[in-house]
């Protein structure tokens, strides 16, 4: 929802440690006591995982151009053992490709998994506009075919690096089989694909002026990421998935796109976990959270402004989901009076707001605040000496949500943190929410962007200081723990409060926008 926030030009302070694979994924087996257990990726550790390796790090003056070196992959995640392609364009130069594992790894950040041999350089071809104003490299020729034998699960950035020095990256996952018995981390793929302005246009402005009214009305993963290609993974996934594998539970990983593709995925699952900015949902995706949820698997946001957008998948020549359809009006949709309306989940036709399933909804861009806490004894808030009031400046930032006492909020939502923020002008609130269901599931939500970022250490541009980064991180540790051990409300059942915290059912606070009242049909 919020303006992008890139970094300075790929200037990326990790270290990262090179080594072999720790093996595919394995196949699901039986305990002693006949429990199933997961087929989850286990915290890496091992020899050499420490070392850094300095030439990961991408330097400002070594960022290839748009069309000097980028690529992109076929798939926006493959299992392990299954191939991808991959589609780079070189202007005249040879290049490699090293494929880096993000992880904990005793600190290093990342681990060096495979290294391609040099493979000659070609230009691709101008990439395609088309009348819907997506711009779609589906035009360029295959340059190599990848196997991931022996690849473990996880998210990885491939690091393309030309004869000439100039780099650029390519995300992807390698997805794990299965989720049972594991938490899930959830990389927000269609949110990074809609802020992607590679070729001028992403789902908010486009053409020479950059302009809303010429924004794309789809995007599609068939085409480089711009201005920063590792911007999801380095701000909402990698500090995240660090902090996962810190805590030693089992851990499975899958993309946005897998919720809707595979959502026999989360079967099992202990729980499924959200990144900083997971804004861009599928009708479809929200039906197989839900549907985890309503079975016993726990659900944590670490961000905000999630589940804000309503989109749809469309096929190309590369396959199902590539994609992603965003008119963000209804008179502009041709499907313009159903369930998958691409207008905000809160919009007409259709309106089916985020708090159902989040517990609260987006409040506003940008935000600042300190992180206020109301309940002291919340059982995720042990051993951080926080009592009522504690404050951690900076740690509500970028984007931030509220709970509101309006229809499909949970009756027993409790805020355990109610934090005064600003955005430009405006006074509001973001809150941190739990609450639990008849399946004994819990839902935790941070209500703010900045908390993923956080974790990875104080941030100058937003004021977290190293007491909040320390906050954040026990919370974190806490929590997943607790996803892992079973359905939370179980031994952590919600105690509602939202009355007490006096807040008003109109969304006027915010930037979000009102709430629908159509209960079908959009007939205006």
């Amino acid at each position: 929802m919020g303006a992008k926030r890139a970094l300075a030009a790929g200037v990326l302070m990790l270290a990262l440690a090179s080594g072999c694979s720790s093996g595919p994924d394995s196949a699901n087996k039986t305990s002693n006591d006949g429990r199933p257990t997961s087929a989850a990726t286990p915290p890496p550790t091992g020899a050499g995982a420490g070392a850094a390796d300095n030439e990961w790090r991408i330097p400002a003056d070594r960022v290839a151009g748009s069309m000097e070196l980028a690529g992109y992959a076929d798939h926006v995640s493959v299992r392990s053992g299954e191939p991808f392609r991959l589609f780079v364009t070189s202007s005249a130069h040879a290049f490699t490709v090293r494929a880096f594992r993000i992880g904990w790894y005793d600190g290093a950040g990342a681990k060096l998994i495979w290294t391609s041999p040099s493979m000659p350089g070609t230009s691709q071809p101008k990439p395609i506009l088309t009348r819907d104003r997506m711009i779609t490299a589906i035009n360029w020729s295959p340059t190599t075919t990848v196997q991931t034998n022996g690849w473990p699960a996880g998210s990885y950035l491939l690091l393309l690096r030309a004869s000439n020095g100039q780099e650029n990256y390519v995300p992807i996952v390698i997805r794990s089989g299965s989720a049972r018995g594991a938490v899930l981390i959830v990389s927000g793929v269609n949110t990074d694909e809609a802020y992607n302005g590679w070729g001028g246009y992403d789902l908010y402005v486009g053409g020479r002026k950059h302009t809303h009214d010429q924004r794309s009305l789809m995007v599609t993963f068939d085409r480089p990421y711009g201005y920063n290609p590792a911007r999801g993974v380095l701000h909402d996934n990698l500090p995240l998935v660090q902090q996962a594998e810190r805590s030693g539970v089992p851990l499975a990983y899958a993309t946005s796109v897998d919720l809707q593709a595979d959502p026999a995925l989360l079967n099992g699952a202990r729980a499924i976990v959200f990144g900083g900015h997971d804004e861009y949902w599928s009708l479809p995706m929200r039906q197989a959270v839900t549907k985890a949820r309503d079975a016993g698997t726990n659900l944590a946001f670490l961000g905000a402004n999630s589940i804000y957008r309503r989109i749809r998948y469309a096929a190309d020549p590369h396959g199902p989901n590539r994609i992603i359809v965003d008119y963000k009006d209804a008179g502009l949709d041709p499907t313009h009076n159903a369930p998958d309306t691409t207008v905000n989940w809160r919009q007409n036709p259709y309106p089916d707001p985020e708090n159902s399933l989040v517990g609260m909804l987006y409040e506003c861009h940008p935000a600042r605040g300190a992180f206020t806490v109301r309940e002291p004894n919340f059982f995720l808030f042990a051993g951080t000496g926080a009592k009522v009031g504690s404050a951690y400046p900076g740690l509500v930032g970028n984007e931030a949500d509220r709970a509101y006492p309006i229809a499909g909020t949970p009756a027993n939502l409790q805020v355990v943190a109610h934090s005064p923020t600003t955005c430009d002008q405006r006074h509001t609130f973001s809150d941190a929410t739990y609450y639990t269901v008849k399946s004994g599931a819990g839902v935790f939500a941070t209500g703010t962007i900045e908390w993923v970022r956080a974790l990875q250490g104080p941030d100058k541009e937003y004021g977290v200081g190293p007491a909040a980064t320390a906050f954040a991180q026990k919370v974190t540790s806490n929590l997943f723990t607790a996803l892992a051990a079973g359905p939370m409300g179980r031994t952590h059942p919600a105690i509602g409060n939202l009355p007490a915290v006096r807040a008003l059912p109109t969304t006027t606070t915010g930037t979000g926008g009102p709430i629908g009242n159509s209960p079908g049909p959009d007939n205006d």
